[in-house]
């Protein structure tokens, strides 16, 4: 026998908790389940959401960013419109992320500078190699791609780093990239490449100044782990 949301408890309830508690004392399926609103006759809203879920369980609800309303809709029990609502979620929460860190004014670290590409990078399936290009007070002048790659490597060559960065006049730079399996453990690979750049940098007289590489919402600095010189 299903139990529908409206045989539980008022306060078990996802909507009622919501109210009640706030948002963060929901579950992902009781926060998706408030998106999706109702069920069906044979399955609770609840449990529709638990099935979303489920679909994309090898890389959890992440995976929801990738997905087109018309993915979304062959779930039994979802369909467009349910669909429609979801995606516009996600997408507010994406720009709400981004909005945040658009205040990262200037670099002092690597946290800085992984707090600022973290929401624009940590949902894409392939990798993104990126300079961020700097002032002389280390204030963020732009980040632009540099190389899209597969989902195991990216192919970056020199020139074309300077060349983003003489275009805008930069007087440092660092170069960040994702890991879309979500591990930031550098490769021998990210390695020699951040040497190369590094080694560049000091012909250029436009100093690399750090090789971040990203795994989700985690971070590896090549220079903070003594990979480069």
């Amino acid at each position: 026998m299903t139990v529908m949301v409206r045989d539980l408890p008022a306060d078990e309830r996802p909507r009622e908790k919501l109210l009640t508690y706030g948002a963060s004392s929901l579950g992902n399926a009781e926060l998706l389940a408030i998106l999706l609103r109702t069920g069906t006759q044979q399955a609770s809203v609840l449990h529709i959401a638990e099935e979303v879920l489920a679909r994309y369980r090898d890389r959890g609800i992440v995976e929801l960013v990738n997905m087109a309303p018309q993915e979304l809709a062959e779930i039994k029990g979802v369909g467009l419109a349910k669909a429609a609502t979801v995606v516009a979620a996600i997408e507010l929460g994406r720009r709400l992320s981004m909005k945040a860190a658009e205040h990262v004014e200037a670099v002092h670290g690597p946290e800085d500078a992984a707090r600022y590409a973290i929401p624009r990078l940590r949902h894409e399936q392939r990798e993104h190699f990126v300079a961020m290009l700097l002032d002389r007070r280390n204030h963020i002048l732009a980040m632009r791609d540099v190389s899209i790659g597969s989902q195991s490597a990216s192919v970056v060559h020199p020139r074309e780093v300077f060349r983003l960065a003489i275009q805008h006049s930069a007087a440092s730079l660092i170069v960040l990239h994702n890991h879309p399996s979500g591990d930031p453990t550098p490769s021998q690979e990210d390695v020699a490449v951040t040497q190369r750049l590094v080694d560049a940098g000091k012909i250029m007289d436009i100093p690399v100044l750090d090789h971040i590489v990203l795994g989700g919402d985690k971070f590896i600095s090549l220079k903070e782990e003594g990979m480069v010189q």
